[in-house]
């Protein structure tokens, strides 16, 4: 037995039919195309987290006062 009562057999019928249906480009493109936005989303995921550390925080009014000692 396979996953969830699915033998190994079944498995390959229809990953045959699923190539059939869509080809093997397009089934690479879209391979592809998960994998990017998998990684963009693990990449914005991490930045968030490093921008959030704690005593890294900025307080509210430090933005205005900064812009103040430029001028």
């Amino acid at each position: 037995m396979g996953i969830g009562g699915i033998s190994i057999w079944q498995l390959l019928i229809i990953l045959a039919i699923v190539i059939m249906l869509f080809g093997t480009k397009r089934l690479r493109t879209l391979g592809s195309d998960l994998g990017s936005a998998v990684k963009g989303f693990r990449k914005t995921m991490s930045d968030d987290g490093e921008a959030t550390k704690p005593g890294d925080e900025e307080q509210p009014g430090n933005a205005a006062d900064d812009a103040a000692k430029e001028k």
